[in-house]
């Protein structure tokens, strides 16, 4: 008696859930339907800073255009770099939003950028070999032009003034010992990337 109460109550949500013509399940379908639609429709781009490796660092980023004249993009990198004394290994995150200034829709032509990041590494010091964290926030804004070639390779050249403000934590050592002010204070964010678009 049991297994047939439960079988049947089995069938009655597989009858609410599963069937095309019930509520949840045609709630459930229009709104996969507009999202697989909006991601379809507005272009998307992928992209390597091919200036990154210069200071051994990776950077990748996504661009997806919102509208004719606006996308939204968010950065990735991670880092290995030593500055002075101070070596660096650690990530950032950096979104944005783009307004293209230009008469071709976005994402291509000239844009204006804010753009906020986030920053976190482990920090040493190799003369002292002390250790420590630093985590910094920060942002700017970057004027740029992005090119697409043959509606998929797309160029990217950007440059804008930014500031971050971060803190040393010493797991050993002194604050004091770590050269930070490459990724502290005032400074450029600037790149080239190429990508993909789709």
């Amino acid at each position: 008696m049991v297994v047939t109460d439960f079988n049947q109550k089995n069938d009655n949500l597989d009858q609410v859930f599963f069937q095309t013509n019930s509520m949840p399940m045609k709630k459930f379908i229009i709104l996969l339907s507009g999202l697989l639609l909006v991601t379809t429709l507005k272009a998307q781009v992928l992209k390597l800073n091919i200036l990154s490796p210069i200071f051994k660092t990776a950077n990748l980023s996504y661009e997806h255009a919102i509208s004719k004249n606006g996308s939204i993009q968010i950065g990735f990198f991670y880092t290995g770099y030593k500055a002075d004394v101070t070596i660096f290994n650690g990530f950032g995150i950096t979104p944005e939003y783009r307004f293209y200034l230009s008469e071709t829709e976005a994402p291509e032509g000239v844009y204006a950028a804010p753009f906020v990041r986030y920053q976190s590494f482990t920090v040493e010091n190799t003369d002292t070999s002390g250790t420590g964290k630093f985590s910094a926030i920060g942002g700017g804004l970057i004027l740029g032009k992005q090119w697409i070639f043959k509606e998929k390779i797309a160029l990217d050249a950007f440059l804008g003034p930014a500031y971050y403000s971060g803190k040393v934590e010493a797991d050993s050592g002194d604050e004091s010992d770590f050269d930070v002010g490459f990724f502290d204070g005032f400074g450029l964010r600037f790149g080239v990337c190429f990508g993909v678009k789709f």
